[in-house]
């Protein structure tokens, strides 16, 4: 009996995902820079997840313990991620964090063998304890900084004891205000006997940091972030959204299903949903009906599965062209967005700034819910570098050659 044939799986975020634990680190960034050149992953959510996960396998295969080679080797991938598809912000976003992080890091990992290596080193000599007058600068042990290396002679003098009409004790060597940041203060009482405290090692614990568990426990907080972002967004809803409420929004973005969804639990409103042709008509028609479409990243995440009408909420679907003869109708647009930009601007799909016009004409408010891991440091010096161009076949298909070939597709 013949064995069952194996379909391949089709490219996308889970099956990236999987294809992860059996393949390198290099085939997989291979992989991934396929899928985000061909678009197969173009979601600004699956690009954050599969780039995180990118960088986890990384640093989990990568068995030095150097922060230099391991950010290092993080900056390469990073650096093809980035050229592969640079309209796609959010893979830099997500790469600067990663770094950020392993930079952090890195220096408490310094601060931390510092400590230790300064803590195992034998210095037998008497640290000063918080008295009395003057002393010779010369004797105080020697700071690791070097911050006592060099003094003035004026600090080599010593003064001479106070003494009283009784007898006094004898002087007790003081603390310069060199090294009054050097050691902690002590409660100690002047007529009790000085303690001498030895240089010894603390053996608590004597063994070095595990950095690259640090980055390894670090990379997954970001991902355990991502995951949870849609719903801590949604925690705001009702908020902002009323009873007897008419809202607009646009395109078949998953954080503003979340968004509508959960304060759909407590009010009763109405949506108005943009059609958003041609780019994003099918994601829209599939959101408003409940009949997903074949990219399963574009409705992530999976808690996320029933449509606006199965929670009662009124959906009425309208094209691109009637908004704003209906804006005077809408009480607040709740939009959407790929990326947000240093100057507050957004990376947003097409459509979306004919609705912040419509909006600004007729005064109502406009409410973009998006994720930190969408901010991002670009300024858009150049904004038509940041305009990715379609597919036109989905207006003028390429069947009617004799119509195309006469006109200038963009």
């Amino acid at each position: 009996m013949a064995a069952p044939a194996i379909l391949p799986m089709t490219p996308s975020l889970s099956s990236y995902i999987q294809s992860l634990k059996q393949s390198s680190v290099e085939a997989s960034t291979e992989n991934l820079i396929t899928l985000l050149k061909r678009r197969h992953i173009r979601q600004p959510h699956s690009c954050a997840l599969a780039t995180a996960h990118l960088l986890l396998r990384a640093m989990h295969t990568n068995k030095s313990n150097d922060p230099a080679t391991l950010i290092d080797h993080a900056k390469r991938i990073g650096r093809r991620l980035v050229s592969a598809q640079p309209r796609q912000l959010i893979v830099g976003n997500i790469v600067r964090r990663v770094l950020g992080m392993m930079r952090d890091e890195a220096e408490s990992w310094k601060r931390d063998c510092g400590m230790m290596s300064d803590a195992g080193s034998d210095d037998t000599r008497p640290h000063t304890p918080p008295h009395g007058g003057f002393h010779n600068l010369a004797r105080l042990p020697t700071h690791p900084g070097g911050a006592l290396e060099k003094l003035s002679h004026l600090d080599s003098l010593e003064r001479p004891s106070f003494t009283g009409h009784v007898t006094a004790a004898p002087a007790l060597p003081g603390t310069s205000m060199f090294n009054l940041l050097s050691y902690p203060p002590e409660s100690t009482d002047p007529n009790s006997p000085i303690s001498v405290s030895r240089g010894e090692p603390d053996t608590s614990d004597d063994k070095p940091r595990d950095y690259r568990g640090e980055v390894f426990d670090g990379i997954k907080e970001i991902l355990e972030e991502l995951n949870q972002a849609n719903d801590q967004i949604a925690a705001y809803a009702l908020d902002h959204i009323h009873s007897n409420e008419v809202i607009l929004t646009h395109t078949a973005s998953t954080t503003v299903q979340k968004f509508l969804l959960k304060a759909a639990a407590k009010r009763k409103f109405s949506v108005i949903q943009v059609e958003s042709y041609p780019n994003n008509h099918d994601d829209t028609h599939a959101t408003v009906t409940g009949i997903r479409s074949g990219d399963e990243e574009r409705l992530t995440p999976e808690a996320f599965q029933k449509p606006l009408i199965a929670q009662g909420i009124t959906v009425i679907l309208i094209p691109d062209s009637a908004v704003f003869a209906l804006m005077s109708q809408v009480n607040k647009v709740i939009l959407g967005t790929d990326c947000v930009l240093a100057n507050g601007g957004l990376v947003a799909a097409a459509g979306t700034r004919l609705i912040a016009n419509a909006a600004k004409a007729h005064k109502t408010p406009v409410v973009v819910v998006s994720g930190v891991y969408k901010l991002s440091p670009v300024y858009p010096f150049d904004q038509q570098s940041l305009v990715e161009y379609g597919d036109p076949s989905a207006v003028l298909p390429y069947e009617d050659g004799e119509l195309v070939d006469h006109h200038l597709m963009w």
